[in-house]
């Protein structure tokens, strides 16, 4: 069963990029794209093959060198987006109009994936992770950001607690994210290893809800849900507005905070050059020994029965 409607995401994304001001909503992907390539830059290798899927606008394109990255390929599903998305000088870059949720890359063809918040949209997360580990070579790295189960609770429960008291009943107006808790185990079934996954929120102040909810619009995050209602009531609207501004604004502080929980994940492709655990039972110091072996700087007589 399919949650989000990819197409109306796509159109969501062409009129975001034609937008004379687009780049004034830029502000958050541009931090997360920032702090996604610098992790590319933690890997000490250069990079042949690259793939950023859902590129968007280019948030990490335009941070990648050349000398990290010789052919870097660009997809998203706005071709108004991919146009606009630019590289950083002696960048080789390819750009591909093409789903997430439909990549057709070669079978082992790229040395290193990236996706900075796009997948949370996707429908068949397992299946995209699938689809980009067959992708990647052997010993490859899959580095992605997307948004957690927390991001945006502030707008979500006033919403909810508006709609409970107007109507009676509420409507998903804020589209669900994965919880943190759940990746780890849709990479490990997709077949990566040696992951590292952590989270980080920023948090945002804006004028009132309807700022947040403006910009949300502008940089192509409104919802998609295939459930989502297509109006809102303006009297629903005010007093989410106002429950958001009781509940989680600051006592002497204008303007109300959104919570935008980044989930970041790195994910290797088995290879035969990656570390490998001992075989069971071959340990030659016991774990009662450790105290002994940081007081003697890491050098310690192992009794025979240990």
């Amino acid at each position: 069963m399919n949650i989000f409607d990819r197409n109306a995401k796509r159109l969501q994304k062409e009129r975001a990029a034609l937008n004379t001001d687009v780049a004034l909503y830029d502000y958050l992907k541009e931090e997360v794209g920032f702090r996604l390539s610098d992790r590319v830059f933690d890997i000490k290798r250069e990079f042949k093959t690259a793939a950023d899927i859902g590129c968007n606008r280019g948030y990490i394109s335009k941070h990648i060198l050349a000398e990290c990255v010789e052919h870097l390929t660009l997809t998203d599903t706005s071709a108004s987006m991919l146009e606009q998305a630019q590289g950083t000088p002696g960048l080789k870059m390819s750009k591909l109009v093409q789903d997430e949720e439909q990549l057709d890359f070669e079978e082992n063809s790229m040395d290193l994936i990236i996706s900075s918040l796009s997948l949370h949209w996707v429908n068949d997360l397992p299946g995209c992770f699938t689809r980009i580990k067959r992708s990647l070579k052997p010993d490859g790295v899959f580095i992605a950001s997307l948004f957690g189960g927390d991001t945006l609770y502030e707008l979500r429960s006033s919403l909810q607690l508006a709609e409970l008291e107007r109507r009676g009943g509420i409507a998903p107006h804020v589209s669900p994210f994965t919880q943190i808790r759940d990746i780890g185990s849709l990479l490990n079934r997709a077949g990566f290893t040696m992951l590292t996954i952590d989270t980080d929120e920023i948090v945002i102040g804006y004028p009132s809800m309807f700022e947040l909810m403006w910009d949300l619009k502008g940089m192509a995050e409104n919802n998609a849900a295939f459930n989502r209602p297509a109006h809102l009531s303006r009297e629903t609207l005010i007093a989410a507005s106002a429950i958001y501004k009781e509940l989680y604004g600051k006592p002497n502080e204008e303007g109300v905070p959104a919570t935008f929980q980044i989930i970041y994940l790195v994910g290797w492709k088995p290879g035969p050059n990656q570390p490998q655990p001992l075989p069971r039972g071959t340990a030659d110091v016991s774990l009662k020994d450790l105290g002994n072996i940081f007081e003697k700087g890491g050098k310690i007589k192992v009794d025979a029965e240990s």
